[in-house]
């Protein structure tokens, strides 16, 4: 059977608000039939938070340790909840519903498209699985989450390996359009995570933090050599490609379209109306 030709866009480091403005735009396209289905790396400079779509920004974000540390902030069209994005690999995937291979339901098209997640870790040697909360307990933790951070738990189909979460994604559709995104952690570095958001008392930062090192990890942390950004590149491109079983052909932006993307950075992406709406 002939593979499918898709995009691939790498666009390297930018601010916040312009990475979520080229996702966004991406989806607005190929909703318009203007571009094929897209895989999109991205990182971030300077590194940021981004916070899920329904988060409430000033009640649960600390503005002043963002600030401390130099990091930029924007809202994520998708759900989710805080994301450090600094020592990561960012994907995006964006694809019609109506594609042949994506199941009608939410929780089946996240396992399809994290298929090229799985196996981007597996080339990097990585033995990682889907999530799969098997109990009544563990499905309720995920619709009332105790943490704002992100890589507190998994999600159904989150990668984890040895149990802990390895990459958080989340989703949204518009425009008869999927737009999965996430991170992939080669590092992280936990005390500023957890200095990033506001907390009932200091003893319940403590015991969050604990925890969350039994339920999160990056792969520099568990991989017995150290994986570069570049390996990582490769390795998730390949995943993609054997994951959704698709060829990946270069996408170059035109000028029209990158005005396109400097519009929506400006009106939505670099908006405090958006940003600390909730």
């Amino acid at each position: 059977m002939k593979k499918e030709t898709w995009a691939f866009l790498d666009t390297g480091n930018h601010g916040a608000a312009y990475n979520m403005a080229v996702d966004e735009a991406l989806l607005d396209w190929h909703s318009k039939g203007e571009i094929p289905p897209v895989v999109r790396f991205y990182g971030w400079e300077p590194a940021a938070l981004s916070i899920g779509y329904f988060q409430k920004a000033e009640k649960e974000v600390n503005f002043h340790a963002l600030q401390e540390h130099g990091l930029g902030f924007v809202r994520r069209p998708t759900g989710g909840r805080g994301v450090l994005h600094e020592h990561e690999l960012t994907y995006s995937v964006i694809v019609s519903e109506e594609h042949p291979e994506m199941p009608d339901g939410v929780t089946e098209a996240y396992r399809v498209i994290s298929e090229g997640v799985l196996q981007g870790f597996r080339l990097l040697g990585l033995d990682a699985e889907f999530a799969i909360p098997r109990t009544e307990e563990e499905k309720a933790s995920l619709k009332n989450p105790r943490s704002s951070v992100c890589f507190d738990a998994p999600s159904w189909y989150e990668l984890v390996v040895e149990g802990r979460k390895v990459a958080g994604s989340a989703q949204t559709r518009q425009k008869g359009v999927i737009l999965q995104h996430g991170s992939i952690l080669l590092d992280i570095d936990e005390d500023k995570l957890f200095s990033l958001f506001h907390y009932a008392n200091d003893r319940v930062k403590e015991r969050m933090q604990r925890a969350f090192k039994d339920k999160a990890v990056a792969i520099n942390a568990i991989s017995p050599r150290r994986v570069t950004l570049d390996e990582a590149r490769a390795a998730f491109k390949n995943g993609f490609e054997i994951g959704l079983n698709v060829n990946l052909k270069p996408l170059v932006l035109t000028e029209k379209q990158l005005y396109q993307i400097e519009v929506i950075q400006k009106e939505r992406y670099e908006n405090n109306d958006w940003n600390l709406r909730r």
